[in-house]
């Protein structure tokens, strides 16, 4: 078992910026990628970002690339999502899974655990 607890989120204006975190207990040694999604109402979960636990490989989905900043400190067991330039339509729950397989790191299905999430809301 994995379990994943973010926090940062909060209301910022447009253009302001969040520091979400995600701190995993558990069998941390067994987790192979690290996903931020979001969801916002009446949408599905969306991929955001993902981050290898133990290697270099980093993705954003297009809409978040320059703005978003996906990274981890593993001593910590921890991992961030650096969020700038925050726009209204960024506006949803944020939530972090982990992979415990080599996977593709967009598809939600592949992430077998999920965190609470944390409400991130940017006023125009």
């Amino acid at each position: 078992q994995v379990q994943l607890v973010e926090s940062g989120g909060g209301l910022v204006q447009a253009g302001g910026s969040l520091r979400l975190s995600c701190t995993a207990s558990g069998r941390t040694f067994a987790i192979v990628t690290m996903g931020w999604f979001r969801q916002a109402p009446g949408n599905e979960r969306e991929f955001v970002a993902s981050i290898g636990w133990s290697h270099p490989t980093i993705v954003y989905t297009d809409s978040v690339k320059g703005r978003f900043t996906v990274s981890r400190d593993n001593a910590k067991n921890t991992v961030y999502l650096q969020l700038n330039s925050l726009k209204p339509d960024d506006t949803a729950v944020y939530y972090c899974a982990a992979d415990l397989e080599f996977s593709a790191p967009k598809i939600r299905r592949n992430y077998d655990y999920w965190g609470q999430g944390t409400q991130v809301a940017v006023s125009s």
